[in-house]
C-alpha cells in the first residue's frame, strides 16, 4: 500500500513524468536568465535558484507536478537591494525569506487561501495569461519574417503533433525540431545563448558573505518580508490552479513550508528567492506531468543541460520557446470567463475584471490579488447589510416595546442597528431586545450595543436582552461596558 501511494504521488507514469520535466527544464533556462538580468545579477544566480527550488519543492512541497523556480515577480523586488548592497545581501535575504515562509506555515497562514474568491482566482489566471503573452512580444515584434515563420511552425507542431501521437509532449518536439532546423540552416535568429552566458560549473554551498549584525538584519528584513509574502501568494494561487487542473487537493500550509525550505537552500547555494510558476506548471501538466518526479527531473535536467550540454542548449532558437509560451498563454486563459461576464453577478464580474486590470497595469500579481480580495470583501459586506433588519412591536398594556434584530451586526451594520431604536418614545416603561436571529461579530457592533443600552439607561428605561447566542455572549462579556459598574454615556471631552 505504501509503495502504491508513493508511485501515485511520485510517478504515475514514469515516461510522461520525465518527458514533461524535460520540456519544463528547456523552457526554464531563458526565463531564469532573463529574471537574473532583471534582478541585476549573473545568470547563474537565477539558474542555480531554479535548480535548487525545483529539487527541494519536489520533496518538501505539497503540490505534486507544480513547478517552482526563479520568477520575474520576485526578481523585480530584488533590484534595489542588489544595486545598493550587492549580491551577498541578496543571498542572505533569500535565506531569511525562506525562514519567514516556514514561520508562515507554522502559523497556518496557508489557510487564508479560503478567503480568495473564485472571481479573484479567475482574474489572476487571466491576467497571468495576458502577461505571459505580452512578455513574448519583444522576441517577436521587429524580429523579421524568419522568426514569425519559426514561431508559426512551432505552434503548428504543438497543436497538430498530438493528432499523430501523444507519447511525446508536443512542446518538446517543437523545441527539438526548430533547434535542429536552426542549427542546420543557420537562420541567424536570436537563441538562448544570446540571453546570457550559461555557467559551466556545479553550484556549491556557502554562507553569504555579510556581517552577522543587527544592521544587516535591518537591511534585508523589509525585502525578505515582501519576498515571502509575494512568493507565498503566487505559490498558493498556483497550487489552487493546479489542484483544479488535476482534480486533486493539496495542503497549503505544507506548501508554505516547502517553498520556505527551497528558498533557504537556494540562498546557501548562491541562488535568488523564487516561488511557484504558473506558466511552467501549466506546461508540466499539459505535457503529462502529474507527480513529484516531473518537478524533480525538471530541476536535475536543468542543471545537466547548463553544465554538460551548455553549447547545444545555447543554440535553441528563442522562437521555439516563444511558441511554447504562447501555447501556455492560450491554454491558461479562462476563455469561458467572457461568457460568465453575462451569467455571473455583476459584483463577481467586477472583481474578476478589477484583478485583471490591476495586474496588467502594475505587472504585479500580488497587488492584483490583494485588490481583488479587498474588493470581494467590500461587495460581501454590502451584500450582508441587505439582510439586516430591526423590527419592533409595542405592548400597550405593559408599555413595553420589543425590538427583533435579524442578520449580522458588524462594522458595516452597526450604525444602522443603533439608529433603529427610538430613545425618546413617550410612556415607554421597558424595552426588550430580541437577538435570537442575529449575531455580533466585532468591537464596533458591541460598541453600538453599549450605546443603545446606555442611552435607554440615561432615559431611565429598563432594557432586557434575550436570545443571545453563546459566541455573542462571550464577545459581550469580553468587550462590552454597559454591564460594568459605573458605565455611562461618554460626553464630549471625556
Amino acid at each position: 500500500m505504501i509503495v502504491s501511494h508513493l508511485r501515485s504521488e511520485w510517478a504515475p507514469n514514469v515516461t510522461r513524468e520525465l518527458l514533461a520535466g524535460t520540456v519544463v527544464a528547456l523552457a526554464l533556462i531563458p526565463e531564469a536568465v532573463a529574471f537574473s538580468i532583471i534582478a541585476g545579477v549573473d545568470p547563474k544566480v537565477g539558474l542555480y535558484a531554479s535548480f535548487c527550488i525545483a529539487v527541494v519543492t519536489a520533496f518538501a512541497g505539497a503540490r505534486p507536478a507544480m513547478i517552482s523556480a526563479a520568477t520575474g515577480a520576485m526578481a523585480l523586488l530584488m533590484v534595489t537591494l542588489v544595486k545598493e548592497h550587492g549580491v551577498a545581501y541578496l543571498f542572505a535575504a533569500t535565506i531569511l525569506t525562506g525562514i519567514l515562509q516556514i514561520l508562515a506555515s507554522v502559523l497556518r497562514l496557508g489557510d487564508l487561501m479560503r478567503f480568495v474568491s473564485r472571481s479573484v482566482i479567475t482574474g489572476f489566471v487571466n491576467a497571468l495569461a495576458i502577461l505571459i503573452f505580452l512578455a513574448q512580444m519583444p522576441e517577436l515584434i521587429g524580429q523579421g519574417m524568419t522568426v514569425y515563420a519559426l514561431t508559426a511552425a512551432g505552434l503548428a507542431i504543438i497543436y497538430l503533433f498530438p493528432y499523430l501521437t501523444k507519447a511525446v509532449p508536443s512542446p518538446l518536439v517543437c523545441i527539438v525540431i526548430l533547434t535542429a532546423l536552426s542549427m542546420y540552416f543557420g537562420f541567424g535568429v536570436r537563441t538562448v545563448g544570446d540571453m546570457g552566458a550559461l555557467p559551466g560549473e556545479l553550484p556549491w554551498v556557502a554562507l553569504p558573505q555579510v556581517p552577522l549584525t543587527l544592521e544587516t538584519l535591518q537591511i534585508i528584513l523589509p525585502y525578505s518580508l515582501t519576498l515571502a509574502m509575494v512568493g507565498l501568494l503566487e505559490s498558493l494561487m498556483t497550487a489552487s490552479i493546479v489542484d483544479e487542473m488535476t482534480d486533486t487537493t493539496s495542503n497549503k500550509n505544507r506548501e508554505c513550508a516547502g517553498q520556505g525550505a527551497a528558498n533557504v537552500v537556494s540562498g546557501f547555494f548562491g541562488g535568488m528567492a523564487g516561488c511557484a510558476m504558473i506558466g511552467q506548471s501549466v506546461i508540466n501538466v499539459t505535457s503529462g506531468g502529474r507527480g513529484r518526479l516531473s518537478t524533480l527531473w525538471s530541476g536535475v535536467f536543468l542543471l545537466f543541460l547548463i553544465v554538460a550540454l551548455g553549447p547545444y542548449v545555447a543554440q535553441i532558437p528563442m522562437a521555439a520557446l516563444v511558441a511554447v509560451m504562447l501555447m501556455v498563454s492560450i491554454s491558461t486563459f479562462q476563455w469561458r470567463s467572457f461568457r460568465d461576464l453575462l451569467l455571473h453577478p455583476k459584483s463577481s464580474s467586477i472583481v474578476m475584471l478589477g484583478t485583471v486590470i490591476v495586474v496588467v497595469l502594475t505587472h504585479d500579481l500580488a497587488k492584483g490579488v490583494v485588490f481583488g480580495v479587498l474588493l470581494s470583501g467590500v461587495f460581501f459586506a454590502h451584500k450582508v447589510t441587505r439582510f439586516f433588519s430591526v423590527e419592533s412591536v409595542r405592548d400597550d398594556a405593559r408599555g413595553v416595546r420589543t425590538y427583533r434584530v435579524t442578520g449580522q451586526i458588524f462594522f458595516a451594520t452597526a450604525e444602522a442597528f443603533h439608529a433603529a431604536f427610538d430613545f425618546r418614545e413617550e410612556n415607554l416603561k421597558g424595552v426588550v431586545i430580541d437577538l435570537t436571529a442575529s449575531h455580533f461579530w466585532d468591537i464596533t457592533s458591541i460598541n453600538a450595543l453599549d450605546r443603545v443600552m446606555l442611552k435607554f439607561r440615561h432615559h431611565a428605561i429598563p432594557v432586557e436582552i434575550i436570545g443571545i447566542n453563546e459566541a455573542t455572549a462571550t464577545l459581550i462579556e469580553r468587550l462590552a461596558i454597559h454591564d460594568k459598574p459605573g458605565a455611562s454615556l461618554a460626553r464630549p471631552g471625556h
